[in-house]
């Protein structure tokens, strides 16, 4: 086992490198492992508030990277530094979790799995989720009738898990006679395994097929993992027969999770598939409005524009941010001016990625299957064709690049070609709903 202080070092540098500053500072600050017992390694935190935080939003992150370079750890345990947290509690004008919720709301109930604090009154609808929030309303009225399996799909931190588990919050309240249960597939997984060792499946089989709204998060992790697809196929046929809800959600849409069995994505993508992409300006406008109202701080509306128009990011990376003024202005004891949020941003939030054409290139290609070369050359195969005028389209719409420009970059073709290319995708997007879903899959890829 590797020294502790020089393991966690390592997991942070790996962390760093996926997190804006700003939530890597208001986060992982003052973090350290204190101990390992049989592979579960004991994290020590500064306070409860950041013990929750780190459950919800950072656990599978931390569990990973910790398992990628520690091959014997299989769980992570959080623990508040009591020594720390009265440090903190001693200093005037300081604490800055003053505003924390209260331990009680924000515990994940043992019973259900389900997180209290992921309701509706806390998720800020905008343009690039209301669909999928419409689609969740739709089974809250009619569980287990209505759009089953609901498939919610998208990027990390766009705020499909706060979905989902507020749809199981949701029916508890307004069916109290159903059995909801929420859960990762890493969860599922080791479940499964576990009955498997211990001669047990009898036993894993009953415990979820008696719930009558089952949330699983997180289904990409099934990739090439026969054993569970299998259990969670004849679990879905149990539940889907008896007109028990499901509700999945993942990082895709189920046809391109790749080491997925055929039988299972048709199961999946059976009901409504639904993709929240990343959020729109006037969504990230309201988002910013709403946490930092949430968080009992009034932003003025310069300050608001400046930063939805800056952090292009996930709902994570608006409400780290958020978060974080929350901490700033609480240490000064005053509102930061428009000028010291600038600044602050400039130092600490990372710019906005810049793709490059080979970029898209490259990501296209690989979406579809195909050789990088192919798109340069002159070659009329069908299978081509149809990624290069996807490249096209995206490098017109979502990059703003000329038609010439873009005809040049991609093997010294006319324009006229690139504008026939950009029209048909257009046209077929408005007709094709599984190229649709090709082209928000892409785009999703292109963001990461």
């Amino acid at each position: 086992m590797l020294d502790y202080k020089q393991l966690w070092q390592r997991v942070l540098v790996e962390i760093e490198l996926g997190v804006s500053s700003a939530n890597f500072t208001t986060w992982f600050k003052d973090t350290r492992i204190v101990k390992e017992d049989g592979g579960v390694i004991v994290l020590s935190v500064p306070n409860a508030f950041v013990k929750e935080w780190l459950l919800t939003k950072y656990h599978s992150t931390i569990l990973k990277n910790l398992r990628t370079l520690e091959n014997t750890v299989h769980a992570v345990e959080y623990v508040v530094n009591k020594e720390e947290s009265r440090k903190k509690e001693e200093r005037p004008n300081q604490n800055i979790y003053a505003k924390e919720l209260p331990l009680e709301e924000a515990q994940v109930n043992k019973d259900d799995n389900l997180n209290p604090r992921y309701t509706f009154e806390t998720f800020v609808i905008g343009p690039f989720n209301e669909l999928a929030h419409a689609a969740a309303q739709a089974v809250i009225k009619k569980p287990g009738i209505m759009y089953n399996p609901l498939f919610i799909y998208g990027s990390t931190g766009h705020g499909k898990t706060h979905l989902i588990q507020a749809v199981g919050n949701q029916i508890k309240t307004s069916s109290p006679g159903k059995k909801v249960y929420y859960m990762t597939s890493e969860q599922f997984g080791q479940d499964c395994m576990n009955a498997i060792q211990n001669g047990k499946t009898h036993i894993f089989k009953e415990k979820y097929r008696k719930y009558d709204v089952l949330i699983v998060d997180d289904i990409q992790f099934f990739s090439d993992k026969q054993k569970f697809q299998e259990e969670l196929f004849h679990l879905f046929n149990a539940l889907y027969d008896n007109n028990k809800q499901i509700i999945f959600s993942s990082d895709k849409h189920p046809y391109f999770i790749t080491g997925l069995e055929e039988r299972l994505k048709s199961r999946l993508s059976a009901g409504m598939t639904v993709d929240i992409p990343a959020p729109d300006l006037e969504s990230r406008i309201a988002i910013i409005t709403a946490k930092s109202a949430q968080q009992g701080i009034s932003l003025s509306g310069e300050v608001v524009d400046y930063l939805a128009h800056t952090i292009n990011g996930n709902i994570r990376d608006l409400e780290g941010t958020v978060n974080t003024l929350l901490c700033h202005t609480q240490l000064r004891n005053k509102e930061m001016s428009i000028s010291d949020i600038k600044n602050y941003i400039k130092n600490n939030i990372k710019p906005k990625k810049i793709v490059a054409v080979k970029d898209v290139v490259r990501i296209v290609s690989d979406f579809y299957n195909i050789k990088e070369e192919s798109i340069y050359e002159k070659t009329r195969h069908k299978e081509v064709i149809k990624p290069r005028q996807v490249i096209m389209y995206l490098l017109r719409e979502d990059f703003n690049i000329s038609y010439p420009a873009i005809g040049q970059k991609l093997g010294g073709r006319d324009h006229t070609t690139v504008i026939h290319s950009c029209e048909k995708i257009k046209t077929d997007i408005k007709e094709d709903q599984s190229l649709v879903d090709e082209v928000g899959q892409i785009r999703n890829l292109l963001t990461v």
